[in-house]
């Protein structure tokens, strides 16, 4: 009994401590600081070697035996893209349609082409500027991750981290072989 009542002591001055070193309206704003700055994660800069690329007049590398149609959402590069495709929209696979620009932050997949049996690293890229498009959508989920791996989720407007919010479509730069 005796040592019960010495640890409800040690709580009892430990609690009365912090309340005279911390108020109602101290606990609340550093709440909200956690709150806020949680929140801002996904609009930290995650890749931006795709909007460099973007902005150097970026070419897709030449891939032997490329084949395929843009315009269908079963296109190789279209693997894990979530969105309306470029192409649908007066772009390419790999630019933006008229009046939008490429997000300065990107998600990041691996699609293998068919016809030359190698995997490639594909950018995934929104298109901000106007609003959406509305023709092709397309939603493959191929290595797609939950919204908190945030550079590999398909689920998140990249826009947000634009001058401008309004998402119109989507574009998916080759940046490479992945296996090699």
């Amino acid at each position: 009994m005796d040592s019960r009542n010495w640890i409800d002591r040690r709580f009892e001055t430990g609690a009365r401590y912090l309340a005279r070193l911390t108020s109602r309206r101290s606990f609340l704003t550093r709440l909200g600081t956690l709150l806020v700055g949680t929140a801002s994660i996904p609009l930290l800069p995650l890749s931006r070697a795709a909007a460099q690329a973007a902005d150097t007049g970026f070419e897709d590398p030449d891939i032997e035996g490329d084949a395929g149609d843009p315009m269908n959402c079963n296109y190789w590069r279209y693997c894990s893209i979530d969105g309306f495709m470029s192409p649908c929209c007066g772009g390419s696979a790999s630019s933006c349609p008229p009046g939008t620009e490429m997000s300065a932050v990107t998600w990041i997949g691996t699609c293998r082409n068919p016809a030359d049996g190698h995997d490639y690293l594909i950018s995934y890229n929104d298109c901000c500027g106007k609003s959406p498009c509305g023709q092709c959508f397309c939603n493959n989920n191929e290595d797609d991750m939950p919204a908190y791996v945030t550079a590999r989720s398909n689920n998140i407007n990249w826009c947000l981290a634009h001058s401008t919010t309004a998402y119109n479509s989507t574009v998916a730069l080759v940046l490479g072989r992945a296996d090699g």
